[in-house]
């Protein structure tokens, strides 16, 4: 299952709150956030998109053949070494999984929606304007001029995987089916994932 959505749109709440229902309903579930697979730490991350103006912002920041790897180490039901980025530190740490444990993997980030064998995935409609509030009460990153840069690029990136989206939540967190896509929509594709 693949969650996306714009930064503070509830990816890693919806992501719990389904993980505890699954469990109640006796599935395994593993959550495996993508904030985890940046290609940089987080303390190098703005210097970096500074020094290249921001061209740079988006899918291309993920290390897409590690999370290809971990979800096919899920899929085979094999141990994986998984990154776990410390939000406290930003330090880099290696968690390891034991897939055959595993019933359910619920994949959640940005660009989760970029995992083209996902068995189910959902859109959390709403854009970084709206959760402003949310980004702030988490306070994981500045509110200043490169922040909005970022998340303006993110926007972009995030909404071209709306397509592949299965159900949609609405502004009022209410669930509902998504439209075929347009046969047209080859967008949001990443290094064939």
């Amino acid at each position: 299952m693949a969650i996306s959505g714009e930064s503070g749109s509830g990816k890693s709440e919806l992501s719990h709150a389904l993980a505890q229902d699954l469990k109640k309903a006796g599935e395994q579930p593993k959550i495996l956030h993508t904030d985890n697979y940046y290609r940089v730490a987080p303390s190098e991350r703005l210097a970096l998109r500074i020094a290249d103006n921001f061209k740079h912002v988006g899918v291309g920041e993920y290390d897409w053949d590690l999370l290809k790897s971990n979800i096919g180490d899920f899929r085979s039901g094999r141990m994986s070494l998984m990154p776990c980025i410390d939000i406290v530190s930003g330090q880099l740490d290696r968690l390891i999984t034991d897939f055959s444990k595993v019933d359910v993997l619920v994949v959640d980030g940005l660009y989760a929606l970029g995992i083209k064998d996902a068995d189910l995935c959902v859109y959390i409609d709403l854009t970084w304007r709206e959760t402003r509030k949310n980004q702030a009460l988490r306070g994981k990153e500045s509110d200043d001029l490169y922040r909005l840069r970022v998340l303006e690029k993110e926007h972009e990136d995030v909404l071209a995987f709306r397509y592949r989206a299965d159900l949609i939540i609405d502004h009022d967190y209410l669930v509902h089916e998504a439209p075929d896509p347009d046969d047209a929509a080859a967008e949001g594709d990443y290094a064939g994932f």
